[in-house]
């Protein structure tokens, strides 16, 4: 008689097979989580701890995985030195263009406009980074904007530009946050207005200087007084910064500048008086983010005699027409937060 081959092999239950999937997918995450945050590569621990202690909400992102001596070190190696100047106002000299010859593309992505248009849309594209510069060739609409509430609460971005009439808006300086909450009712520093100081709040955390535009539409970066910045003539001004060119000179950038990659915010003026607005998207896929270099770059290459770096982060916001623009990652309604200011074009 023949006999039947047993073909009833032995069946690991589904059960154990999902366990034994579990256990290993969270072996790979542990070992490549120690390799990444605790092992040789310094450039992404660089990343990671500057990229956190620039941010006002998720600094512990760094504090909980390193020592403040740790963090302080990488700090150290990642900084920046200002150009200690004051934007000197006769170096910007308007001019109405009537040649078609270029010096460079970034010239003529800049001059090369139809029919006299009040700004242009240029696209930016660097290494891990996508964003925008709005070029604006009338700087004397360039404004503040303020939250109706200021010292109340923050508007977005969106409703200060419907209620403005504005063409374009940007986000402007930084806000008071106190344990992470913050409405964005409170601007750091002075927030002048149309000639008048419209909001006074200092505290140890802030840093920077003055960045407004004068009654003579120039666009001055200053470490200075508010008493000494009314005196100058300045008639929208905020308190943020670094300072990434003065005068045509570049800060010192050490590393990565000290404020990591992320969604960033600037705003320049080149020597024939064109006005220059920048967001860059930040932590998406497709765009990380950019540091204080690429700003520095991309704004010296576009001619910025004087720029600035603005709040960025979860603030980094741009709306055409009433049409946000970037890719905000505040994760309220549209991706925007609240916040107490803006520049806008009337």
């Amino acid at each position: 008689m023949r006999l039947k081959k047993n073909t009833n092999k032995y069946k690991m239950p589904i059960k154990r097979k999902i366990i034994r999937i579990v256990c290993f997918s969270y072996i790979v995450i542990f070992s490549l989580f120690i390799f990444l945050f605790y092992g040789p590569i310094e450039s992404f621990k660089e990343f990671w701890i500057t990229s956190a202690m620039t941010t006002i909400n998720h600094r512990y992102l760094a504090t909980m995985l390193y020592s403040h001596k740790y963090i302080n070190k990488v700090l150290a190696k990642n900084s920046i030195i200002e150009v200690s100047e004051t934007s000197d106002p006769s170096k910007i000299k308007f001019r109405h263009y009537t040649s078609s010859i270029y010096k460079n593309k970034y010239e003529k992505e800049i001059l090369d406009r139809k029919n006299d248009a009040l700004y242009k849309v240029i696209n930016i594209d660097g290494k891990g980074y996508h964003g925008y510069l709005v070029a604006i060739y009338d700087p004397s609409r360039i404004s503040i904007a303020t939250t109706a509430y200021l010292g109340k609460r923050g508007e977005s971005i969106l409703t200060v530009s419907k209620r403005e009439k504005a063409i374009i808006a940007m986000n402007a300086g930084g806000f008071y946050d106190p344990d992470w909450n913050s409405n964005g009712a409170i601007p750091h520093g002075t927030v002048i207005s149309n000639g008048k100081v419209v909001s006074d709040y200092m505290d140890a955390n802030m840093g920077g200087g003055f960045i407004g535009f004068t009654k003579d539409n120039k666009l001055i970066l200053g470490k200075i007084s508010k008493d000494e910045a009314i005196n100058k003539g300045y008639r929208d001004a905020i308190e943020f910064g670094p300072y990434l060119i003065v005068n045509g000179k570049r800060s010192f950038i050490k590393g990565n500048g000290g404020w990591g990659i992320a969604p960033r915010t600037a705003i320049g003026q080149r020597e024939d008086g064109i006005v220059l607005f920048l967001v860059i998207n930040g932590r998406l896929a497709n765009s990380i983010g950019a540091d204080m270099i690429d700003l520095t770059d991309i704004m010296e290459n576009y001619g910025a005699i004087n720029a600035a770096n603005l709040d960025g982060g979860s603030s980094s916001e741009l709306v055409i027409d009433n049409k946000i623009i970037n890719t905000p990652v505040a994760g309220g309604e549209n991706g925007l937060r609240n916040m107490p200011t803006f520049w806008i074009v009337r």
